[in-house]
Parts: C-alpha cells; structure tokens; sequence
C-alpha cells in the first residue's frame, strides 16, 4: 500500500523516529517538500498521503483514482480541499493536542520576555552597559511581575485551557472572552470586556472567515495603552497592518508573534520589514520541540492503523460548518 509524505521536511531534520507511521503502512515515500506540480504526479498512485502545509487541492484528488485517506500533519486543515475531498469519499483527518506543552511554554517565554525585557537586558550586557553601569542593577529597562496581572485567553479549546493553568500557576487572573458579538456562557466575559481588562492576550484560536482579522485597530484600541498581544496561533487573525499602528502609536504596549501572514515570509512582510522595538517575533517554532513533532508522528500512525482497523481516526467531519471554541 502506497503512502506519501509530501513535505516530511517540515516536521524533521532527520531526529524524528518513524516507527509509527511504518507499522500502520508501507512502503513510504518520504519526500522534503512538494511543488503543486509534484502533489499532482505524487498523489496519483497513492492509497494514504501526508501533508503539513503543502496544498493539496480539488484536482490533485480528482488525479488520484486510489486514494483512500489524507493526513494533515496539523491540527488546522486549511491546506486541504475538504468539499473536493468529501465529493470523491476520500476521508481527511487531522493531529490533535500533540503541541500543547510546547505552545504553552512558547506563550509564556514570550510573555515573560516582554515583561522582564528579557531580551534587552542580554543584549545590554553584550555591549558592556552592566560594565558601565553606576549601579549593581542598570534599570534601563522596566520589569514588571506576571503575578497578580490578568491574562485573557481568545480561544479556549484544549490550549486555552493549558495557558489558562499556567497563568493561574504564575498567580494570575484569567478572562475567557466569548466570541465576538455572542452573549457570554458561564465562565466567560464578552469579547470586548476582556480585551479592556487584561494586561496580556493570547490569541489560541483556529483561522476560518469568522476569524481573519479578528484582532484589528478597532480591538487594539479597546486594550490598555499598558497590555500586551500574543499570537502563537494564525497570523491572519491578526490585522497587521493595523497591529503595526498601534505599536508604533502606543495604542498597546507591546506585542509577540509566533506567527504572520504568509509564511514562509518573502522580505517584504510588513512586520518582519519594520520590526519595531516593541514587537517580539519568532518564526513559528512555538510547536516544533523534538517531543511535540515525535508526538504528531506518532499520531499520525495511529490514525492510519485505525482507519485500516475501521476504529475512530481524529476524522475532519463537520469541519466546514463548526465553530472554533
């Protein structure tokens, strides 16, 4: 039975262990990454195929005349037709929690950096200030504690959850926001109310229509000139050109982002062109330690041995019609 990994570059540089996904089927055809062109000769001979990131589109599964199940190497599946792949009976599946420790500690790392200047402090002591300083402790930068600060969580699936214990852990309080224009349920506050209170918000939602943009200048403006934006989750749920307004105005505080619109970004991305002072950006590593990417193989074997097995799969079934929590 034939599978096919159409960008197995993206999730290893060769420490990953494929253990999982050799027992549930083989042979495999592990290839680094996929042009459009290439998806369309791969997929034509393939029963099971793999895709992080690679597109994989209505005619790409109109080609392949013995496909019987797709894989997303992500828990978001924006990257597959999925009306072109229900029309031909080709069941999609997707991994699920295999990240959340990683993410949880990549929004805190970021967090505490921009509370603690974590970064500007090191880079002081490389240019010699601590040397000149007149004082044991240059306070160049403020510093200031996550304890006793309000955290507001957008999006309160399973990551949402993990950042929400965290938080507490650090002694802080937690706003759940609803969904934007909804009446609160129990145990969360209207989206705007959160956005108003909290010192710090992460953003752990999915990117569909309803949420593209979802944090734009009319949101920023709502936040304390004193909070802070994390994104560790889309890059189009933010509005970056407005965010880049707003940081340089003082709307906000600051910012981080795990995350941009386009990516990998061409040299052109607003916010890797300007890269203000008050924004933190990383390229979307918040996922990627070695066990969180051993645990999305892993579970994409068990999702392929259990399609085989006719056992449940982390099958994509109402994907078009759901709303992110």
């Amino acid at each position: 039975m034939r599978a096919v990994f159409f960008d197995f570059g993206s999730v290893t540089r060769g420490d990953m262990d494929c253990t999982a996904l050799e027992r549930a089927v083989s042979p495999w055809q592990y290839h680094h990454d996929s042009t459009e062109a290439e998806v369309l000769e791969r997929i034509r001979e393939a029963e099971v195929v793999v895709s992080n990131k690679v597109f994989i589109g209505r005619e790409a599964i109109a080609a392949a005349k013995r496909l019987k199940l797709i894989c997303v190497a992500a828990t978001g599946y924006n990257n597959v037709d999925l009306i072109a792949a229900a029309e031909n009976n080709v069941p999609v599946c997707n991994v699920r929690g295999y990240a959340t420790p990683s993410v949880v500690e990549h929004v805190f790392m970021l967090m505490l950096n921009m509370a603690r200047h974590f970064s500007d402090y090191q880079a002081l002591v490389k240019r010699g200030g601590w040397q000149e300083s007149q004082f044991f402790c240059p306070l160049d930068f403020p510093v200031i504690e996550l304890s006793g600060k309000t955290l507001g969580i957008i999006g309160y699936g399973e990551l949402g959850h993990a950042v929400a214990q965290v938080a507490q852990a650090f002694g802080m309080q937690v706003l759940i926001a609803e969904h934007k224009g909804k009446i609160p349920r129990a145990g969360r506050m209207a989206f705007d109310e959160v956005l108003r209170q909290a010192d710090f918000i992460t953003l752990h939602c999915p990117l569909s229509p309803d949420t593209q943009h979802l944090i734009s200048r009319r949101e920023l403006e709502l936040m304390k000139p004193s909070a802070y934006l994390i994104n560790t989750a889309r890059g189009g749920l933010v509005n970056e050109a407005d965010l880049l307004t707003c940081l340089s105005s003082g709307t906000i505080a600051g910012a981080a982002t795990d995350v941009v619109q386009g990516e990998p970004p061409d040299h052109d991305q607003p916010l890797l062109r300007q890269q203000p002072a008050n924004l933190i950006i990383t390229p979307h590593i918040a996922w990627a330690s070695r066990e969180s990417r051993q645990r999305l193989l892993d579970q994409l074997g068990g999702n392929i041995r259990n399609f085989f097995q006719n056992e449940p799969f982390n099958q994509i079934t109402d994907a078009l019609n759901s709303t992110p929590d």
